[in-house]
């Protein structure tokens, strides 16, 4: 399994009824809602992956099913896995789903500087 295509549609269809506009762009093994040209959420395996503002992120894993997101060996900052048990209710992935929202809007995305020959 690729990634879980019954979350992957509910995120999708609340971030339609927020009024949002995105894309998907299938990234990380999974898919990925792209928001202002932002990769804020999506869906790998059982995980939604989520990228939030800096000053959020290590509230975050206070809350239940939530860890570093590790594809690599190497944690990437800014990013969290949510386990199926941080987002039971509909309520946590409305709260999920606000969080990536808020990143599209005000977060920076670092780009990597072009080499030149």
């Amino acid at each position: 399994m690729a990634y879980n295509e019954s979350i992957a549609t509910i995120i999708s269809d609340k971030l339609n009824q927020k009024g949002v506009e995105f894309y998907e762009k299938k990234m990380f093994g999974g898919i990925a809602f792209m928001i202002a040209e932002k990769m804020c959420i999506g869906v790998s395996k059982n995980y939604i992956m989520l990228r939030v503002l800096n000053e959020k992120f290590e509230a975050q894993f206070a809350k239940t099913g939530v860890k570093p997101m590790d594809f690599t060996g190497k944690p990437m900052g800014g990013f969290l896995f949510i386990e199926e048990s941080g987002y039971e209710k509909d309520s946590d992935i409305d709260y999920w789903i606000d969080l990536a929202i808020e990143f599209a809007k005000f977060g920076v995305v670092k780009s990597k500087a072009k080499k030149s020959k």
